[in-house]
């Protein structure tokens, strides 16, 4: 038995203890409790409660360095959405310019709007908010979440040890799926290949995961321990990278519709627009879709139809280029001399594709334009053969 400390001054006076600083600690766990340190690696039961510490039993023996993640398991935290901390990582976010924030342990939309609106405060409301799903709130406020995030990461780690791991499985199913309806994006994250941060092979049972993952329609799986810390970072990408490629081979792609919950009067009549224009594009055989887009928006509808065909988009903004980055099918670039007037961005557009080898004479493309000319927005759908 051993005592695990809330109070940071009394933990210094006992060199044999542990120390959580979470001050709400010994409020949130009951007696008989299981807490998880450190991803589950050190489990310890709590025995008794007192003002500044808890008496724990450790469960199992292990190794715990310093700053650990701890779970409590079912728990439902008094912890704010946006500490301290993270409102100095937020400003700094803002500061270097970054495309996307991850917001940990989002428990329901106000955590997503709170942050929205501190951004919104630095000058940073261009950047996307993803929403980590980490715990069973999280998981009962799904729909919520989604409609006020930009995207959802599917964070296994920390979920994982939150809820019974046997439902693990079904809830990254059901999140990519209902992202999916919701016309957003989603990321799967941890463990993929994390046999490779010490080996240089993953596991089959690894490399079944990415492929998977990328069959359930995912946008995005995400290295972590692999490239951050592991031995072999160069080839745990290469190695990823093959998988989704084989995987994209036998992925079944339909022209699917998905939810106008959340979207304006306006990104209803985009994605009416972008639906016919795939319709039309899958019918007429053509070889790819361009969009032409300054926020991304057009491509991010078209990319959550899951159309049977390649999507290149083309924006003046970089910031928009990172974003499109993040969506299944799409493939984005930077038009640096932007015609304001259109006329010369489609010869520049078929141009790019052309030397890199993505499209050539003869083939056709579906084009999709929604750029406002002077006060008026004007759609267009155009079919073109590229000569």
């Amino acid at each position: 038995m051993f005592k695990f400390y809330t109070n940071q001054e009394s933990f210094k006076e006992d060199g044999t203890a542990l120390f959580c600083d979470y001050p709400h600690l010994g409020e949130d766990a009951y007696v008989g409790q299981i807490i998880d340190v450190d991803s589950g690696l050190f489990q310890i039961e709590v025995l008794e409660i007192k003002d500044d510490f808890l008496s724990v039993q450790a469960q199992n023996d292990a190794i715990i360095g310093s700053r650990r993640h701890v779970n409590l398991p079912g728990i439902r935290l008094k912890m704010p959405g946006i500490t301290d901390k993270d409102r100095a990582d937020v400003k700094f976010a803002v500061e270097e310019s970054m495309d996307f924030i991850a917001m940990s342990f989002v428990r329901s939309r106000e955590n997503v709007q709170e942050l929205r609106e501190y951004l919104k405060e630095l000058g940073g409301e261009h950047i996307k908010i993803i929403s980590k799903i980490e715990n069973q709130e999280g998981i009962d406020n799904l729909t919520e979440i989604i409609a006020a995030s930009d995207g959802i990461m599917v964070a296994r780690g920390d979920l994982g040890i939150e809820v019974p791991i046997e439902k693990l499985p079904s809830y990254q199913s059901n999140m990519v799926k209902e992202t999916l309806a919701a016309g957003k994006f989603t990321i799967i994250a941890t463990h993929l290949l994390e046999s490779m941060i010490d080996n240089p092979f993953p596991t089959r049972a690894e490399v079944s995961d990415v492929y998977n993952s990328v069959m359930q329609h995912t946008d995005c799986v995400m290295l972590s321990g692999e490239t951050a810390a592991g031995k072999y970072p160069i080839k745990s990408v290469k190695v990823m990278t093959a998988t989704i490629h084989e995987a994209e081979k036998n992925l079944i792609l339909e022209n699917r519709d998905f939810s106008n919950e959340g979207l304006t009067a306006r990104d209803i009549e985009k994605k009416a627009l972008i639906k016919s224009a795939i319709s039309a594009g899958e019918e007429l055989k053509v070889d790819a879709l361009f969009i032409f887009t300054k926020s991304g928006k057009l491509a991010r509808l078209a990319s959550s139809f899951r159309p049977n065909l390649p999507i290149y988009a083309f924006t003046m903004h970089l910031q928009s280029v990172a974003y499109m980055n993040v969506l299944f099918g799409v493939q984005p670039y930077l038009l640096e001399n932007w015609d304001e007037q259109f006329v010369e961005n489609i010869g520049t557009a078929i141009t790019i594709c052309k030397e890199n080898g993505s499209l050539k004479v003869g083939d056709k493309i579906m084009l999709v334009n929604d750029i406002q000319k002077g006060e008026t927005e004007i759609p267009v759908v155009e079919l073109m053969e590229i000569l």
